[in-house]
């Protein structure tokens, strides 16, 4: 193989090879002789500087100051709703108290009605069991009545037919005259 020609060599191809060959020489790039540090270096001066003459810091506190009010306002209404939360809270706990204030007192005057109604009706048919025992007592006393007087009727009916038959058989002309006499004399 045949060597290939010879082409003129940068400096950093010749100490690439004089590395390669250990010569301990390590060379940095530079840029207008500046060393990498100082161009980083002046570039971000130049940043610092263009962002300053922009007035970026402005802006981004000015964002900062805007997005702080928003977040303010925001625990403002948030402090509140809050607020008025917790008063809703304690009313309807308050509401609540009194409806159960109000179910234990409609309840008490449930009972106490529930009670009245009872004694009411304990007494209503006490009374018409009273009064039906009166009507019993009077149906069963008219009864007897009738059943005296209609006894009496009979009794009094047999008594004269009974007195008629006697009559008719024992009295005769004899016992009529005495007895006109008699009424005679007691005139």
């Amino acid at each position: 193989m045949a060597n290939p020609p010879e082409v003129f060599t940068t400096e950093a191809e010749e100490a690439m090879t004089e590395v390669g060959h250990g010569a301990g020489k390590h060379v940095e790039p530079e840029l207008w002789g500046l060393a990498p540090f100082q161009i980083v270096s002046i570039a971000m001066l130049v940043l610092v500087l263009i962002a300053v003459w922009k007035k970026v810091p402005s802006l981004i506190t000015g964002g900062l100051d805007k997005r702080i009010a928003d977040i303010r306002t925001q625990l403002d209404e948030a402090k509140s709703l809050r607020a008025e939360a917790e008063a809703l809270r304690d009313e309807y706990s308050a509401k609540i108290a009194n409806a159960e204030k109000d179910a234990e007192a409609m309840l008490v005057n449930a009972r106490s009605e529930a009670d009245a109604i009872t004694a009411k009706a304990e007494s209503d048919s006490a009374a018409m069991i009273e009064r039906r025992k009166r009507m019993a007592e009077d149906t069963i006393s008219a009864a007897e009545r009738d059943a005296v007087a209609d006894v009496r009727a009979k009794a009094a009916a047999a008594a004269a037919a009974a007195s008629r038959q006697l009559i008719a058989e024992r009295h005769d002309a004899e016992a009529d005259r005495r007895l006109a006499d008699q009424v005679i004399a007691g005139l």
